[in-house]
Formats: structure tokens, sequence, C-alpha cells
């Protein structure tokens, strides 16, 4: 991979990737974290690409400034819980935990955002294995084990053994996408494809999946938006 900026005030990186599939250029402005990417045919000089980046400045710098912010996690601040947005405030607790509408951790900014992403990740893998153990009950399924990560490009996948992995941000989902997300994979366990005999599996063990498909097709990026301090 090879880097150059692009001309204009504040500078621009772009990354540029070759690709012996590409039959032409195409330029991606990432939603989650506003990295500028150019994918081009060997052939192309980088020079030929950065002119044709040139062109696009100001596409690309419109797309940049329309990015939602990024929102910093702190005593102060909120964080979304199963699609409320919570405040987050200073207490007289040992560890993040729930009060009411509010989100209580103790009085240390400084581990603030670990204390609130460790309550994050339980909560999530509460939620998740509830909901594997649900729908791979309804297949007559056993599954394998529940990882928890932070992925970008998928919100879970379920290997060839039966093991499931899920993007631990799925907890600040309304609870339905979560469960979709859990009924997505686990139907794997019977189809490892997205055939229509997958999809009607999926279906049957959760009705009404368009809803929550949808609410993270166009709100999935702003699950990303709350950075951790990491």
């Amino acid at each position: 991979m090879e880097r150059a900026l692009l001309s204009g005030n504040p500078p621009v990186e772009i990354t540029f990737r070759r690709s012996a599939r590409a039959r032409r250029v195409l330029l991606r402005v990432s939603g989650l974290d506003g990295r500028v990417t150019l994918s081009m045919p060997t052939g192309m000089t980088v020079d030929e690409a950065l002119a044709f980046a040139e062109e696009k400045n100001g596409w690309i710098r419109k797309h940049l400034a329309s990015r939602e912010e990024t929102s910093d996690i702190r005593i102060g601040s909120s964080v979304l819980l199963r699609g409320v947005e919570t405040p987050i405030a200073g207490g007289r607790v040992r560890k993040a935990e729930l009060a009411g509408d509010s989100l209580l951790v103790p009085p240390d900014q400084a581990m603030a955002a670990a204390r609130i992403k460790a309550f994050l990740k339980l909560e999530a893998r509460h939620d998740l294995v509830a909901a594997c153990q649900r729908y791979s009950g309804l297949l007559g399924r056993g599954h394998g084990r529940v990882t928890l990560r932070d992925t970008r490009s998928r919100w879970g996948s379920c290997s060839a053994r039966g093991d499931l992995m899920f993007s631990w941000r799925l907890v600040m989902a309304p609870r339905d996408v979560l469960e979709y997300v859990a009924a997505h994979e686990v139907a794997h366990l019977v189809e490892l494809n997205h055939s229509p005999a997958y999809w009607a599996v999926v279906e049957r063990i959760c009705p009404g999946l368009r809803a929550p498909r949808k609410w993270l097709r166009v709100n999935g990026q702003v699950l990303h938006r709350y950075r951790f301090g990491d």
C-alpha cells in the first residue's frame, strides 16, 4: 500500500490499494473512521491515481464533512444502551452499573471509559448468549462457543464448527436488532450460506426481520461513533 496527501486544508491522507481484479478506480470514504481509500488496477501509477483523487477533491471533503462526529466516552457524556441514549454519571459505586435511567461509574474520569466498555461487553455477552441459546433451541441444534469482538466489517459470523462471533457493540442497538443478528448467525447452523432456504430459517425463528435489518443498515455506523479511549 502507498499513501499520499490530497491538496487543500486540512490535508487528507489517501491510501492506494492495487488490485489485480480491479477494472476501474474505486474511491471510498469510510463512514466509520473517515479513512479515504482508492483501489486501482495494477497498471495504474500512483501519480495517475492521485490525479483522479484530486478531481474528486470536493466530493471527498463533502463526505468527510458529513460524517457523524465521534463521541468520547466520559463522565458527563452519554452512550447508547439497547437503543436508549443513557447519561453517564459519577457515583458511589465500585464498577459501572445502571441506576434508573443513568449509568453510574466510580468518579475517576481516567478509568470511566474502560469501566463502561467492560460493562457493555458483559451486558452484550449476557444478551447474545441468551438469544443464541433460545434460537438454537428452536432449531434443535447446539452451537459452539460465543466470542465477542470489536469488529467493523461484520456484526457476526458462524464458523463451520458452529462457533459464533459477534460485535459487542450490538448491545448499544435496540433489542430487536441484537436479536436479529443472533438469529441470523444461529440460522447458519442449519444452512451455512445465504440461500432462500437459509432466509426461510431466519424468518421462522425471528419473524419480522426486515425492520431490524433495515435499522442496522441505516444506523449501524452510529454504534462505531463511540470511542472508549483505545
